[in-house]
């Protein structure tokens, strides 16, 4: 398939990248500048995702959407359960947050639901998202959670990322969000290691393999 390359200059971020072309662009780097997606990244890398992401999103004419979980949102998943998932949970929870097409937030309102995401399967105990909109405001929900999309981290005509506030956990995976959400702080209260062991499951080698 022919690369198709706009004409616009991309910012200097997105310039000279190891294993691309000049002017690729390349996930990695966009979430890296904007500073608080470590452990997305990290799960990214893991899962190989990443360079799938970069790879089609230079190739093919459709472009992607990524909506991004920050640090923060990880924090609120139970500890350990992102290394008690399988090798393939791992892929499908990040193919989870990608869309195949190139979405702007012009379109948010007008899309059709369930959305398709590269996990695949939109049927109701698999791999639905919705997204829903009042105003400015644009929610994502899954079925287990809904996480408002809080900023454009970056977007051209080929990848839009969004920066939401909460992991998009699928049915398929994760069944409910009393299996995968932390408690909620006046119970946690009693785990004082709760905080740190949070954010260790996506920094463990079983997750930069």
């Amino acid at each position: 398939m022919p690369l198709h390359r706009p004409s616009q200059n991309y910012p200097s971020h997105c310039r000279h990248m190891p294993h691309h072309q000049p002017g690729a662009t390349n996930l990695f780097k966009i979430l890296d500048k904007a500073g608080k997606f470590k452990i997305l990244i990290r799960l990214l890398k893991s899962s190989q995702v990443g360079d799938r992401i970069n790879t089609q999103v230079n190739k093919l004419k459709e472009g992607l959407t990524i909506f991004a979980p920050t640090d923060s949102a990880f924090s609120s998943l139970k500890a350990g359960i992102l290394n008690s998932l399988s090798d393939r949970d791992q892929v499908e929870l990040m193919l989870f947050h990608v869309l195949p097409t190139f979405l702007p937030t012009s379109q948010f309102q007008t899309v059709s639901n369930p959305l398709r995401t590269q996990a695949g399967d939109t049927s109701k105990d698999q791999f639905p998202l919705y997204v829903t909109t009042s105003g400015d405001k644009v929610n994502v929900s899954t079925g287990i959670v809904s996480a408002t999309v809080a900023d454009t981290v970056y977007s051209d005509n080929r990848l839009a990322v969004y920066q939401v506030d909460k992991v998009l956990l699928p049915v398929n995976i994760f069944k409910s969000a009393q299996l995968a959400l932390a408690p909620a702080p006046a119970a946690a209260a009693t785990a004082a290691d709760s905080t740190p062991d949070r954010e260790s499951p996506a920094s463990n080698d079983d997750l930069e393999r």
